[in-house]
């Protein structure tokens, strides 16, 4: 049985100091934030796998600031940990899909992508969160650039140059990765 991470994300989202974070909870809870999978077919490609990842990052992200002594405040380990893939909200629909299967094709019922707003990913959340709370610098460059080395190699140097500003952006992107490849199963 998987766990409903909902009531953990916003009890620690509550407690954020921020103007409008009320309107930010509103929407988390009027989207499908809490329903929405992961992704469509690795990590936790299920309904509940983006709240379950979000929690799973903040926690892996609260372990990292400790370990590398950054400073960061609490508020901002909640905002980036938790909602650095707020991207995917209201992003992924259920579907049907012809996949081949014991060597027949068969119509199966899967995960697609919807997006209605094609601004990127870790942009995206940074646009997403600023339509409700104003982010520091430092916390939009940390969500922006989480995906890391994933990113195409042409902002490469402009995601090192955030990196030298702020250390913590690395420490998100290691936090991502390492909740996505070593706390969650991988679905395959």
């Amino acid at each position: 049985m998987k766990r409903d991470y909902k009531q953990q994300i916003l009890s620690v989202l509550s407690a954020v100091k921020r103007e409008n974070m009320d309107k930010l909870i509103h929407f988390l809870e009027t989207s499908d934030f809490f329903a929405a999978p992961a992704s469509t077919r690795f990590h936790l490609a299920y309904e509940g796998g983006l709240a379950e990842h979000s929690w799973n990052v903040y926690n892996v992200f609260n372990d990292k600031i400790k370990t590398y002594s950054l400073k960061f405040a609490k508020d901002s380990v909640a905002l980036c940990g938790l909602l650095h893939d707020i991207c995917k909200t209201n992003f992924y629909k259920r579907g049907k899909k012809n996949v081949k299967e014991a060597g027949k094709w068969t119509e199966k019922e899967v995960w697609i992508v919807e997006d209605s707003l094609p601004f990127g990913h870790g942009e995206k959340s940074v646009y997403l969160l600023q339509k409700y709370i104003e982010l520091t610098d430092e916390e939009a460059l940390t969500i922006r650039w989480h995906m890391g080395f994933t990113e195409p190699k042409e902002v490469w140097t402009h995601m090192r140059e955030a990196a030298d500003l702020y250390p913590v952006v690395m420490a998100l992107n290691i936090a991502d990765l390492e909740a996505a490849f070593l706390v969650e199963s991988r679905g395959e």
